[in-house]
């Protein structure tokens, strides 16, 4: 790897520990330097400015995330339904595995600081676009019964989903580890809702 890209990819990654340790507002360009084992000046030759590498930091975690959630794979998946259960436990379990990233991208899209609140809503927009996009192909895939319309079925499956991503988020919003047994009971309860609104829309 060319040495500028090497240094670029190591500050990325060391600092992304220093955004999860600290968060935005309270990250010093001193501690992302000191932690980086170089000086300002050179990691502001690769990124202008505290608010530039915060955002490709959080570019870093979704790219890297979505490579190993499968994400792009999703519309090959046979079973709507089974496949956001089966993404929920990955996500889950490349969290626990990723404790920085999860509070990184914690804290990006859902305690935002506001010197980025404007860039990182234009990629939200993207992140949300893109992902209704992949479920609505996939919620193709149902049969559903006589009457029910497939785009308002999809918004109450959406609709369901987020409560349960918020309770979850509201649930655990320190830095501690989210326990299994307190996943499995909101991953469960989540399910079950599913379930039900299956029984009433699907075939």
């Amino acid at each position: 790897m060319p040495l500028k890209l090497y240094e670029k990819a190591h500050i990325l990654e060391v600092c992304l520990g220093v955004f999860a340790r600290h968060g935005y507002a309270n990250t010093s360009t001193a501690m992302l330097a000191e932690a980086s084992g170089i000086s300002k000046a050179l990691i502001f030759h690769h990124f202008e400015s505290k608010k530039e590498l915060y955002l490709r930091v959080v570019e870093q975690c979704l790219a890297t995330g979505g490579a190993e959630l499968g994400i792009d794979a999703l519309p090959q998946a046979q079973d709507f339904f089974e496949a956001r259960i089966q993404l929920s436990l990955r996500k889950f379990r490349y969290y626990q595995k990723h404790p920085d990233v999860s509070k990184v991208l914690r804290e990006a899209f859902y305690a935002t600081p506001p010197e980025v609140k404007a860039d990182l809503a234009a990629t939200s927009r993207v992140l949300i676009a893109r992902q209704r996009i992949v479920w609505e192909q996939l919620f193709e895939k149902v049969p559903l019964k006589e009457g029910v319309d497939r785009r308002e079925a999809l918004e109450l499956v959406m609709l369901t989903i987020e409560h349960f991503e918020q309770q979850y988020l509201s649930e655990f919003v320190d830095d501690a580890i989210v326990d299994e047994a307190s996943f499995q009971r909101l991953f469960e309860k989540r399910n079950r809702f599913l379930a039900m609104i299956r029984s009433g829309i699907a075939l």
